[in-house]
Protein backbone atom coordinates (compact mmCIF):
# COMPACT_ATOMS: atom_id res chain seq x y z
CA UNK A 1 0.00 0.00 0.00
CA UNK A 2 1.46 3.09 -1.44
CA UNK A 3 -0.23 6.10 -1.42
CA UNK A 4 -0.41 9.99 -0.84
CA UNK A 5 -3.17 11.17 1.89
CA UNK A 6 -4.37 14.38 0.91
CA UNK A 7 -6.91 16.94 3.09
CA UNK A 8 -7.07 20.51 4.34
CA UNK A 9 -5.77 21.09 7.40
CA UNK A 10 -8.13 20.26 10.34
CA UNK A 11 -9.53 17.43 7.56
CA UNK A 12 -8.29 14.71 10.12
CA UNK A 13 -5.71 13.34 8.02
CA UNK A 14 -3.88 12.42 11.49
CA UNK A 15 -6.12 10.29 12.74
CA UNK A 16 -6.75 8.61 9.69
CA UNK A 17 -2.98 8.44 8.65
CA UNK A 18 -2.59 6.50 12.11
CA UNK A 19 -4.95 3.91 11.54
CA UNK A 20 -3.90 3.63 7.86
CA UNK A 21 -0.28 2.86 9.19
CA UNK A 22 -0.68 0.23 11.72
CA UNK A 23 -3.74 -1.44 9.57
CA UNK A 24 -1.39 -2.45 6.83
CA UNK A 25 2.25 -2.19 9.02
CA UNK A 26 3.45 0.66 6.82
CA UNK A 27 5.52 4.16 7.93
CA UNK A 28 4.23 7.61 7.44
CA UNK A 29 6.62 9.24 5.72
CA UNK A 30 6.37 12.80 6.89
CA UNK A 31 9.15 15.22 5.17
CA UNK A 32 9.72 17.39 8.46
CA UNK A 33 10.86 13.83 10.00
CA UNK A 34 13.19 12.96 7.18
CA UNK A 35 14.55 16.54 7.68
CA UNK A 36 15.35 16.51 10.69
CA UNK A 37 16.99 12.62 10.60
CA UNK A 38 18.96 13.87 8.04
CA UNK A 39 20.16 16.76 9.66
CA UNK A 40 20.72 14.96 12.43
CA UNK A 41 23.19 12.08 11.12
CA UNK A 42 25.36 14.88 8.67
CA UNK A 43 24.69 13.11 5.81
CA UNK A 44 25.21 15.05 2.86
CA UNK A 45 21.41 15.79 1.95
CA UNK A 46 21.44 16.67 5.57
CA UNK A 47 23.90 19.46 5.12
CA UNK A 48 22.33 21.06 1.88
CA UNK A 49 19.29 21.31 3.47
CA UNK A 50 20.46 22.32 6.75
CA UNK A 51 22.32 25.12 4.30
CA UNK A 52 18.83 26.64 3.39
CA UNK A 53 17.36 26.25 6.66
CA UNK A 54 20.16 28.15 8.62
CA UNK A 55 19.54 30.87 6.07
CA UNK A 56 15.55 30.99 6.76
CA UNK A 57 15.26 29.57 2.88
CA UNK A 58 13.03 26.76 1.74
CA UNK A 59 14.90 23.34 1.15
CA UNK A 60 14.96 22.83 -2.57
CA UNK A 61 12.34 20.13 -3.84
CA UNK A 62 15.47 18.04 -5.64
CA UNK A 63 17.00 17.75 -2.00
CA UNK A 64 13.48 16.74 -0.39
CA UNK A 65 12.92 14.20 -3.46
CA UNK A 66 16.72 12.83 -2.39
CA UNK A 67 15.84 12.17 0.75
CA UNK A 68 12.41 11.04 -0.04
CA UNK A 69 14.05 7.76 -2.52
CA UNK A 70 16.72 7.16 0.76
CA UNK A 71 13.77 6.46 3.03
CA UNK A 72 12.13 4.51 1.03
CA UNK A 73 15.08 2.29 0.47
CA UNK A 74 15.03 1.27 4.43
CA UNK A 75 13.16 -1.62 5.44
CA UNK A 76 10.06 -0.72 6.97
CA UNK A 77 9.00 0.39 3.43
CA UNK A 78 8.97 -3.02 1.96
CA UNK A 79 4.90 -3.05 2.49
CA UNK A 80 4.38 0.33 1.55
CA UNK A 81 4.34 3.74 2.99
CA UNK A 82 2.12 6.61 3.41
CA UNK A 83 2.98 10.10 2.19
CA UNK A 84 1.68 12.99 4.76
CA UNK A 85 2.27 16.39 4.05
CA UNK A 86 3.95 15.91 0.58
CA UNK A 87 3.84 16.39 -2.18
CA UNK A 88 2.26 20.11 -1.12
CA UNK A 89 2.95 21.55 -4.42
CA UNK A 90 3.02 20.79 -8.17
CA UNK A 91 6.89 20.80 -9.27
CA UNK A 92 6.75 18.60 -6.02
CA UNK A 93 4.76 16.07 -7.91
CA UNK A 94 6.23 16.33 -10.80
CA UNK A 95 9.81 15.58 -9.63
CA UNK A 96 8.64 12.80 -7.83
CA UNK A 97 6.79 11.29 -10.85
CA UNK A 98 9.67 11.66 -12.50
CA UNK A 99 12.13 10.24 -9.94
CA UNK A 100 9.72 7.34 -10.65
CA UNK A 101 8.55 7.05 -7.17
CA UNK A 102 5.69 4.20 -7.35
CA UNK A 103 2.58 5.16 -5.48
CA UNK A 104 -0.88 3.00 -5.72
CA UNK A 105 -3.42 5.32 -4.46
CA UNK A 106 -3.81 9.33 -3.78
CA UNK A 107 -6.46 9.29 -1.22
CA UNK A 108 -8.29 12.82 -0.50
CA UNK A 109 -10.47 13.47 2.70
CA UNK A 110 -12.87 16.37 1.72
CA UNK A 111 -14.35 18.17 4.16
CA UNK A 112 -16.22 21.81 3.21
CA UNK A 113 -13.79 24.66 4.58
CA UNK A 114 -17.20 26.21 7.05
CA UNK A 115 -16.74 22.38 8.39
CA UNK A 116 -13.15 22.83 9.27
CA UNK A 117 -13.49 26.91 10.18
CA UNK A 118 -16.31 25.50 12.34
CA UNK A 119 -14.39 22.59 13.68
CA UNK A 120 -10.75 24.18 14.46
CA UNK A 121 -11.88 27.67 15.99
CA UNK A 122 -13.80 25.53 18.51
CA UNK A 123 -11.31 23.82 20.16
CA UNK A 124 -9.71 25.00 23.23
CA UNK A 125 -6.54 23.39 25.14
CA UNK A 126 -4.99 23.31 28.57
CA UNK A 127 -1.94 23.92 28.21
CA UNK A 128 -0.31 22.53 31.07
CA UNK A 129 -2.20 18.53 30.29
CA UNK A 130 -2.37 19.14 26.74
CA UNK A 131 -5.95 18.32 27.41
CA UNK A 132 -8.42 19.53 24.48
CA UNK A 133 -12.18 20.52 24.14
CA UNK A 134 -14.47 21.34 21.72
CA UNK A 135 -16.93 24.30 22.45
CA UNK A 136 -19.54 22.57 21.05
CA UNK A 137 -18.93 18.92 20.39
CA UNK A 138 -16.45 17.87 23.64
CA UNK A 139 -17.16 21.41 25.74
CA UNK A 140 -15.77 21.58 29.26
CA UNK A 141 -18.32 21.26 32.13
CA UNK A 142 -17.25 24.62 33.05
CA UNK A 143 -17.28 27.02 30.26
CA UNK A 144 -13.29 27.98 29.58
CA UNK A 145 -12.24 25.67 32.57
CA UNK A 146 -10.28 22.04 32.18
CA UNK A 147 -12.28 19.59 33.48
CA UNK A 148 -9.56 18.37 36.28
CA UNK A 149 -7.27 21.29 37.50
CA UNK A 150 -9.71 24.36 37.30
CA UNK A 151 -7.25 26.26 35.36
CA UNK A 152 -7.83 28.37 31.83
CA UNK A 153 -8.28 26.63 28.50
CA UNK A 154 -7.15 28.94 25.42
CA UNK A 155 -7.48 28.98 21.82
CA UNK A 156 -3.83 28.23 20.31
CA UNK A 157 -2.94 30.94 17.01
CA UNK A 158 -3.25 28.38 14.73
CA UNK A 159 -6.80 27.52 15.80
CA UNK A 160 -8.35 31.06 15.22
CA UNK A 161 -10.49 31.70 12.21
CA UNK A 162 -8.43 34.21 10.84
CA UNK A 163 -5.24 31.83 10.38
CA UNK A 164 -7.42 28.47 9.74
CA UNK A 165 -8.92 30.62 6.84
CA UNK A 166 -4.89 31.55 5.79
CA UNK A 167 -3.89 27.98 6.04
CA UNK A 168 -7.44 26.97 4.02
CA UNK A 169 -6.60 29.58 1.21
CA UNK A 170 -3.06 28.08 0.89
CA UNK A 171 -4.86 24.51 0.71
CA UNK A 172 -6.75 25.38 -2.14
CA UNK A 173 -3.80 27.50 -4.28
CA UNK A 174 -1.02 25.03 -3.79
CA UNK A 175 -1.81 21.72 -2.66
CA UNK A 176 -5.91 20.75 -3.88
CA UNK A 177 -4.21 21.09 -7.94
CA UNK A 178 -2.83 18.26 -6.79
CA UNK A 179 -6.14 16.20 -7.41
CA UNK A 180 -6.39 17.18 -11.09
CA UNK A 181 -2.77 16.84 -11.32
CA UNK A 182 -3.09 12.71 -10.58
CA UNK A 183 -6.15 12.73 -12.22
CA UNK A 184 -5.14 13.61 -15.49
CA UNK A 185 -2.40 11.17 -14.86
CA UNK A 186 -4.63 8.54 -14.25
CA UNK A 187 -7.37 9.51 -17.62
CA UNK A 188 -4.13 9.31 -19.56
CA UNK A 189 -4.19 5.38 -19.24
CA UNK A 190 -0.75 5.69 -17.85
CA UNK A 191 0.05 2.18 -15.70
CA UNK A 192 2.00 4.05 -13.33
CA UNK A 193 -0.53 6.34 -12.15
CA UNK A 194 -1.90 6.04 -8.89
CA UNK A 195 -5.80 5.68 -8.49
CA UNK A 196 -7.50 8.78 -7.31
CA UNK A 197 -9.93 8.60 -4.30
CA UNK A 198 -12.02 10.41 -2.55
CA UNK A 199 -13.91 10.38 0.85
CA UNK A 200 -16.03 12.65 2.88
CA UNK A 201 -14.62 13.41 5.74
CA UNK A 202 -17.36 14.49 7.83
CA UNK A 203 -19.21 12.36 10.46
CA UNK A 204 -18.18 10.32 13.58
CA UNK A 205 -14.51 9.34 13.17
CA UNK A 206 -15.09 5.60 13.25
CA UNK A 207 -17.45 6.85 9.95
CA UNK A 208 -14.56 7.69 8.32
CA UNK A 209 -12.31 5.22 8.87
CA UNK A 210 -14.55 2.77 7.28
CA UNK A 211 -14.73 4.98 3.96
CA UNK A 212 -10.80 5.32 4.35
CA UNK A 213 -10.96 1.29 4.02
CA UNK A 214 -13.73 0.92 1.53
CA UNK A 215 -11.29 3.18 -0.55
CA UNK A 216 -8.04 1.32 0.21
CA UNK A 217 -9.74 -2.12 -0.84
Amino acid sequence: MKLILLGAPGAGKGTQAKFICEKFGIPQISTGDMLRAQVKAGTPLGMEAKKHMDSGGLVPDAVIIGMVKERLKEDDCKNGYLFDGFPRTIPQAEAMKEAGVPLDIVLEIDVPDQDIIDRMAGRRVHLASGRTYHVTYNPPKVAGKDDVTGEDLIQRDDDKEETVRHRLDIYHSQTKPLVTFYSNWQNAGDAQAPKVKKIAGVGGVDEITARVLGALN
